[in-house]
């Protein structure tokens, strides 16, 4: 369950920050040990997510982070085109 609310949590990001938000997929692949949440977006979009200096792809990893650290788990952010 708590899976997908970090899931939730970046799609909810994504769609915002994102110009196209029916492109934007959120992938989430578990482990044992760590999670890792793809996220695909249309190419326009691409440049929004990583924001200027990689700020915006840099804010949502903080973002997985902390919210996988409180599930005592850990999680990767990985933006792919």
């Amino acid at each position: 369950m708590e899976h997908i609310q970090i899931k939730k949590l970046v799609e909810v990001i994504a769609r915002t920050l994102a110009d196209d938000p029916s492109q934007v997929q959120v992938n989430e692949i578990i482990g044992q040990q760590i999670s890792v949440l793809e996220i695909r977006v249309a190419k326009s979009d691409l440049g929004k997510i990583i924001g200027k200096q990689g700020q915006n792809a840099h804010a949502m990893r903080t973002i997985v982070n902390a919210a996988a650290s409180k599930l005592k788990r850990k999680a990767v952010l990985e933006i792919l085109e």
